[in-house]
């Protein structure tokens, strides 16, 4: 029989995680837990817990806390408690996705309902066009879309900008992660407002290649190469309106392979 010192690396790397995660299991289906019920719980040794418990503190998933006393205190300092922080939360399965396609199924059943679903998709987008609106107003127009593949980036887009290939004349902006995909697989309204958006803030009809939402590997985006001149806010706020009717109709369109 092997020692658990003989064993290998990696397979002891694998019962550390193991039995870390079975420490913020804990923690999160019994609530704020002192080092003492943890290891009662588990059936491991306080000096265990601790150092499992460091770990998901520098970890951000857990943090201490002074435990709450309901009733007279004793003396003494209180016991310290390890509780969930919102990221450690966000690691366990919550279903957020379901919770948001129920209440966009629900609202899509009432009268106007698709009408309302889109506005919604619009109202969202606006509500996050602030940050990308800055990144791409501050640097020159060949710049744009590398200033947007970042900004998406900073939410959790994972995002690209490259040249097209040959022979299209533009970039791609290819999103490797959606944070929305699961939702938007079945409200397709959310990749046609982000496209719309995508057009506005560049100044140019863009067109969406693929999408994550409909089984493909990434969500791409071809930006064409663009020479106009600098156009004034009036005379640019006319043609972002007539981009969008026409990403809105390219949209429908495309509906048979992708969404958006």
């Amino acid at each position: 029989m092997k020692n658990v010192g003989e064993a290998p690396q990696e397979e002891l790397a694998t019962g550390e995680r193991s039995t870390r995660n079975r420490v913020a299991r804990s923690i999160l289906d019994h609530g704020p837990s002192t080092v003492a019920e943890l290891a009662g719980r588990l059936g491991l040794t306080q000096a265990a817990v601790r150092r499992h418990l460091d770990a998901l503190v520098a970890d951000d998933v857990v943090e201490p806390r002074e435990q709450r006393v309901y009733g007279t205190r004793t003396r003494g300092r209180p016991a310290k408690v390890f509780a969930l922080t919102d990221c450690g939360r966000d690691a366990f399965d919550q279903s957020y996705d379901k919770l948001a396609a129920d209440a966009l199924r629900w609202i899509a059943e009432q009268e106007g309902g698709g009408q309302a679903i889109a506005a919604f998709a619009r109202a969202r987008i606006a509500a996050q066009s602030g940050v990308y609106r800055a990144a791409v107003e501050s640097v020159p127009a060949e710049q744009r879309a590398e200033a947007l593949a970042k900004a998406l980036s900073a939410d959790g887009y994972a995002a690209t900008a490259r040249s097209a290939p040959h022979p299209q004349q533009g970039e791609q902006l290819c999103q490797h992660h959606c944070p929305v995909a699961h939702v938007a697989e079945q409200f397709p309204q959310l990749c046609e407002a982000e496209t719309e958006f995508f057009a506005e803030l560049l100044g140019t009809h863009v067109q969406r290649l693929a999408t994550i939402a409909h089984g493909d590997g990434v969500c791409t985006t071809f930006i064409p190469k663009t020479s106009k001149p600098a156009e004034t806010s009036e005379t640019a706020s006319h043609e972002a309106s007539k981009t969008m009717s026409k990403t809105h109709n390219a949209s429908a369109s495309t509906a048979g392979r992708n969404p958006a």
